[in-house]
């Protein structure tokens, strides 16, 4: 799928409607942003999957895995 977007004064975009309903984004995911080759590559980060593949322990273990991951996360982000 392909569209053309507005980047606003701020750099603000709109992801469109289709597109997220596409790959599966919603209210509240983290998406990581970065450059190839001159283009802008938005891919939706699944932690919890992540978190589960490669978590060994309890479920108390992997939530404060996860916890850990997404604070990592923000803390790279700011």
């Amino acid at each position: 799928m392909e569209v053309r977007v507005k980047v606003n004064k701020k750099g603000i975009i709109i992801i469109p409607k289709a597109i997220r309903e596409e790959v599966r984004i919603n209210e509240g995911d983290i998406v990581e942003m970065r450059t190839e080759g001159g283009k802008i590559i938005i891919e939706k980060i699944d932690l919890w999957n992540k978190v589960w593949k490669c978590c060994k322990g309890s479920a108390e273990d992997a939530e404060r895995e996860l916890d850990e991951e997404e604070e990592e996360f923000w803390k790279r982000a700011l």
